[in-house]
């Protein structure tokens, strides 16, 4: 499934690069998928940067460092098994990377904002899993 996706979206990596996406006025498939799959980047590239800033908090706690990377690989085999799922009524069609990476997206903001409430715990606060600064 994976590599159906992979080769659907390998022309949005080489054509994306080439011209800016008008994606508000976006008028054919192709383009909402290449506009959809540039979403899904910026929106991981989100998730990265805040993973790392916990990791880089975590450093002093391994234990803890592991539960989260365990953690995480967990909820990208649940956002993978769902958007799969999510998009398996158009598996074959051309709206099936649109309707894929939107589905990637919206799990990965959500992914996204609770890293930040991680990030954002008060001193003394015994149910947060990530120290303060």
């Amino acid at each position: 499934m994976h590599s159906r996706v992979l080769l659907a979206l390998t022309p949005v990596l080489f054509t994306s690069m080439a011209f800016a996406l008008d994606c508000d006025n976006a008028a054919d498939q192709a383009t909402m998928n290449q506009c959809a799959a540039q979403q899904h980047a910026a929106a991981d590239k989100e998730l990265n940067a805040l993973y790392q800033q916990i990791t880089t908090r975590l450093k002093s706690e391994p234990e803890r460092k592991k539960s989260l990377v365990g953690a995480q690989r967990a909820w990208i085999a649940f956002r993978d098994a769902e958007c799969n799922f999510s998009a398996s009524g158009v598996e074959g069609g051309s709206v099936y990377p649109l309707i894929y990476s939107n589905c990637v997206t919206e799990l990965t903001k959500a992914r996204a904002e609770t890293f930040k409430t991680y990030l954002k715990c008060q001193e003394g606060d015994l149910g947060c899993p990530v120290p303060g600064q």
